[in-house]
């Protein structure tokens, strides 16, 4: 009786597991709700922009007073990352993630009622900088690293484009409300969103594929979820200190570094007023940056399919090069209408605007394992340091030599640079990875 009601039982799951195969691997549900993260950090992070002028207008605070506010912002998204990495480590990702959404709301909501330019710098600041940081591309690199051990780079590559994809769902929603109804009703809707978010991070995003009782997606053996790990801040500082004895830390700090100059710093803050100097309306070139929006998530996807199939070192070098070069034409396209080397300008811009993240992930995992995500936060936040140089550097520029050729030049031989620290980057030994 016993021998038979064993083999009987052996027997049915092993046809009915077939269908359990087909299912959708509970890490993809994850990915999904990260990507939707990822989408209102990136929106959240974007919208002061929109207040500028507003906020001008109402309060009579300087430009320079507002925009010190979203500077304040952009450090504090980079600076957080690596805390942030280390903190899921410590508290798990769910936890995290719902208290930098529920920060969000608190700071956006609370700007209803401010009335000084340190409230400004408070809420906008320091907490939508802080909480927007805890769900930068280090959140994504950790959920990758934990969920998977396939399409890692593809799975990269699409929580990248995520960040794009926020500005192109969430700022023409916002901007429509802020010209309608004033900011007030537009920072309300952000606070909304970040809390309607929460319950779906919660009941959804799972810390470890252990916490359901399966493997990482594409692992051979059950992976059990890793004790938590102390000391948040100690370690962040501590991984910085390891990896900052190692050159392909520097190699690939500098050419994330170039990144956000090449991209953020120069592209996104310049590029409107320099075509606007040669005579381009302010809303025609806005509109050619919003079209860079939308292939970069084209272009980061395919990065992260090419990342799972060739060396990424070479993949960094390429597109680099070409970003370099695309750039010391830049100055030769700009004029007062869209013409078709504009458009095809705008098109490689966008497909390379960010394709440069899932190869860098993919060299920070090789060197670095599973304090890789840290390091990666590390590195972005040179992506921000670079980005806030050429952006402030740009302007300087601009009033100096009365146009923008220089920065276009000198940025084009940046990448060039990025190109060449990427191919110098080693291979980890074979020894170092089995240890």
């Amino acid at each position: 009786m016993t021998t038979t009601s064993n083999t009987a039982a052996v027997g049915p799951p092993a046809s009915g597991r077939k269908p359990t195969r087909r299912r959708v691997h509970r890490a993809w549900f994850v990915a999904a709700v990260t990507f939707v993260t990822i989408i209102g950090a990136a929106a959240f992070r974007a919208v002061p922009g929109l207040f500028i002028d507003p906020l001008n207008e109402e309060f009579g605070w300087s430009r320079g007073t507002i925009g010190a506010a979203v500077s304040l912002n952009l450090a504090l998204y980079g600076l957080t990352a690596p805390f942030a990495a280390a903190l899921m480590d410590r508290y798990g990702i769910r936890r995290v993630v719902a208290v930098a959404l529920t920060v969000i709301a608190a700071g956006s909501g609370a700007t209803v009622w401010m009335d000084s330019a340190w409230q400004l710098m408070l809420c906008w600041g320091l907490l939508v900088g802080l909480g927007s940081g805890s769900m930068a591309l280090a959140f994504a690199a950790t959920v990758t690293n934990r969920w998977f051990t396939e399409r890692r780079g593809l799975v990269s590559g699409i929580l990248t484009a995520a960040s794009a994809s926020g500005q192109l769902i969430f700022l023409p929603l916002l901007s429509w409300i802020v010209d309608r109804y004033s900011w007030r009703p537009a920072a309300v809707t952000v606070a909304l969103a970040a809390l309607a978010v929460v319950p779906f991070v919660w009941l959804l995003l799972h810390d470890h594929p252990a916490d359901v009782g399966q493997k990482p997606y594409g692992a051979q053996e059950f992976v059990p979820k890793p004790a938590p790990v102390p000391g948040a801040a100690r370690r962040a500082l501590t991984v910085l200190g390891s990896a900052a004895r190692t050159g392909p830390f520097w190699l690939l700090a500098g050419t994330f570094a170039i990144c956000g100059a090449s991209t953020n710093g120069l592209i996104q803050t310049h590029f409107v007023p320099a075509s606007h100097d040669h005579g381009m309306p302010i809303t025609t070139a806005a509109s050619l940056l919003a079209v860079i929006g939308v292939f970069d998530v084209v272009g980061t996807v395919a990065s992260g399919w090419f990342t799972d199939r060739f060396d990424s070192r070479r993949l960094l070098a390429v597109y680099y090069a070409l970003r370099g070069v695309s750039l010391l034409f830049l100055p030769l396209l700009l004029a007062p209408s869209v013409h078709p080397p504009m458009l095809l300008f705008i098109v490689f811009y966008g497909l390379d605007w960010v394709a440069t993240v899932p190869p860098t992930l993919a060299l920070c995992r090789e060197h670095y394992g599973d304090d890789s995500p840290i390091v990666f936060g590390w590195v972005l936040a040179s992506h921000q340091v670079g980005a806030a140089i050429v952006a402030f550097a740009g302007g300087l520029a601009r009033d100096a030599f009365g146009s923008y050729d220089v920065v276009w030049l000198a940025s084009g031989a940046l990448c060039a640079a990025a190109a060449l620290m990427a191919l110098v980057i080693r291979k980890r030994p074979a020894v170092l990875t089995t240890s």
